[in-house]
């Protein structure tokens, strides 16, 4: 959570420097402007608006020489909802200069590796005796990590989820456009979409 605000702020200071520019320049135009914000985007190249802490219960069980074996593995992880700005280009900017309208057309939403918070993991287990003499709880382990993984990615690919990373993005892309423009003192509106 730390790491958004902290890439909220660095792009807030980067349209404040922005529109610092901006004001400085007498001559200022849509095109200016517009352009102007979209190279200070690439120079960010990520924005990260939208993140989501999601918990995953998995289960593994093993059989060998008649007896078995059990793991159940809940944790919590995190999945960050990115934009690659770098992906973002002129092509996907339209100033409809008649309405006074700059449409965007966001890069899709991309997904972070969930990151798990170990500490906060509850394991329960049930058959001991195949558990120690064998390698079984290796591969339980293992194998509710790798299904932990896709729990959660499962999850955060869920169109609800999505439906909020996209609109968080949205606003953060048009709060990234309008500022400079006003401070141009540019009357526009900034309408954005984020390709799915």
């Amino acid at each position: 959570m730390r790491r958004l605000w902290v890439g909220l702020g660095l792009l807030a200071l980067l349209f404040g420097m922005i529109v610092l520019w901006v004001r400085d320049r007498s001559s200022a135009n849509p095109a200016t402007v517009v352009a102007s914000s979209l190279q200070s985007l690439h120079e960010q190249n990520r924005l990260s608006a939208f993140a989501a802490r999601f918990v995953t219960m998995v289960s593994s069980s093993q059989g060998q020489f008649g007896l078995s074996a059990e793991k159940t593995l809940i944790m919590p992880a995190m999945v960050r909802y990115e934009i690659d700005l770098a992906k973002l280009n002129q092509d996907d900017l339209r100033w409809d200069a008649a309405n006074r309208i700059l449409r965007i057309t966001l890069p899709p939403i991309e997904i972070s590796s969930p990151e798990f918070d170990l500490a906060a993991a509850k394991e329960y287990k049930a058959g001991s005796i195949l558990l120690t003499l064998t390698d079984a709880e290796r591969v339980l382990d293992q194998a509710n990590r790798i299904k932990a993984q896709a729990d959660v990615l499962t999850q955060a690919r869920a169109e609800p989820m999505l439906r909020l990373a996209r609109d968080a993005h949205a606003r953060a892309l048009t709060r990234s456009f309008a500022m400079p423009l006003a401070a141009a003192g540019i009357e526009a509106k900034v309408e954005v979409e984020t390709k799915k």
